[in-house]
């Protein structure tokens, strides 16, 4: 079998074009206002640098611009809700997003719940996710959305599928099966505590790995002509799937790097792009 591969750097690229020309002509419908991205960072974490630094790169590629809030380790829970209230009143910025994780002492829920709902384009709120859930608008959490992107663009047949999500985090495992049910799949949730893991994962026709653990799952958990959706990137340069075994086997893949973590910040700066929209036809 020739597994056909969902190349997520591909089609980010390709997507970068066509937000590009939507991106001159909103500044063109605007006067040249440029649509905005407020990162937030708290704290010196040298991977959390680096995803903030990727995010500015991928505005500035398609036209737009970011503005990068780099605050001390030592930041409190009321000094980062200051911050993110600013932005929320600021008509400038278009999109929120508040760097995961923040340092121990910060209350991560109640500053993501503070973004406003217009502008939480990461997808991080309670608001947003009961939105989602619910078959109402919200810009959903970046990377199931982006892995839905991915999906829809390849016509991977998701009505009536059986999907099989191996993680159960709030910005990841959760809404993933959220919106793999809105789109008709049958969803079982799975976890690292999950009793028989194994044999669920055999009847999915999709399997998602987002349980964030280096090829916790196993290749012959995996039944021939399914869809492999790899959500995990670990320093050991692999995801979350023992993804080698099972390429010349499954209908589809998601490869590692390359494949969910490219549409990722791509559906980042897409929703950004959506909601400077909003704001200038409201």
């Amino acid at each position: 079998m020739s597994a056909q591969i969902l190349d997520g750097k591909a089609l980010a690229q390709r997507f970068e074009q066509e937000m590009s020309q939507r991106v001159e002509a909103l500044k063109a419908a605007s006067g040249g206002r440029t649509p905005i991205l407020a990162t937030i960072l708290v704290g010196a974490d040298p991977a959390s640098a680096t995803y903030v630094k990727m995010k500015g790169n991928a505005c500035r590629r398609v036209g737009m611009d970011s503005q990068a809030i780099e605050l001390p380790q030592d930041t409190t829970t009321e000094q980062l809700l200051q911050r993110i209230e600013e932005l929320n009143a600021n008509p400038d910025v278009h999109g929120i997003l508040l760097q995961h994780p923040v340092p121990e002492q910060i209350d991560e829920r109640l500053c993501f719940d503070a973004i406003a709902l217009g502008k939480d384009v990461d997808g991080v709120t309670c608001l947003g996710f009961g939105r989602m859930a619910m078959g109402e608008h919200a810009y959903g959490c970046a990377t199931p959305k982006g892995i839905m992107r991915l999906l829809e663009h390849y016509q991977v047949p998701l009505e009536g599928q059986h999907a099989v999500v191996i993680g159960r985090s709030a910005i990841l495992g959760k809404p993933m099966a959220m919106m793999l049910l809105g789109a008709n799949a049958t969803v079982t949730i799975c976890h690292s505590r999950t009793r028989n893991l194994p044999e669920l994962v055999k009847q999915a026709d999709i399997v998602v790995g987002a349980v964030g653990k280096p090829e916790f799952i196993k290749a012959d958990w995996i039944k021939d002509g399914a869809v492999v959706v790899d959500a995990g990137y670990h320093p050991q340069k692999c995801g979350d799937i023992e993804l080698a075994p099972v390429i010349d086997r499954v209908a589809a893949y998601t490869p590692v790097p390359g494949g969910v973590g490219p549409m990722t910040i791509n559906t980042l700066i897409f929703q950004t792009l959506e909601a400077a929209e909003k704001a200038l036809n409201d």
